[in-house]
């Protein structure tokens, strides 16, 4: 059975910081691209940020700087750290695993909220 569990969500105020995790069970881990995802009330859900098996990595353009995204393969954990948070940053964010070799299996967390506000 495939898990995504996301955690580390909150209210925070503008500046300030959170580390989201998401933590994966059920398939294998080192073999996905991990992914953050955000969807914003009335926004179509976007990609964040994604890191590759292999550890590439790359981010919208809003959260460069800002945002960091990183995987532990051995706790089949992965990470996004993020930093100088904005209203506009304010959103459900969810943690997405895709298949490397066939982009078509992919799995999705069930989303933890994110809120920004002073």
């Amino acid at each position: 059975q495939v898990v995504l569990v996301e955690s580390g969500g909150g209210l925070v105020q503008p500046g300030g910081s959170l580390r989201l995790s998401c933590a994966a069970s059920g398939f294998t881990f080192n073999s996905y691209t991990m992914g953050w995802y955000r969807q914003a009330p009335g926004k179509q859900r976007e990609l964040v940020a994604g890191i590759t098996s292999r550890g590439s990595t790359n981010y919208i353009n809003s959260v460069k700087g800002r945002f960091t995204i990183s995987r532990d393969n051995a706790k089949k954990t992965v990470y996004l750290q993020m930093n100088s948070l904005k209203a506009e940053d304010t959103a459900v964010y969810y943690c997405n695993a895709k298949f490397e070799v066939s982009a078509t299996l992919e799995y999705w967390g069930q989303g933890t909220q994110v809120t920004v506000s002073s």
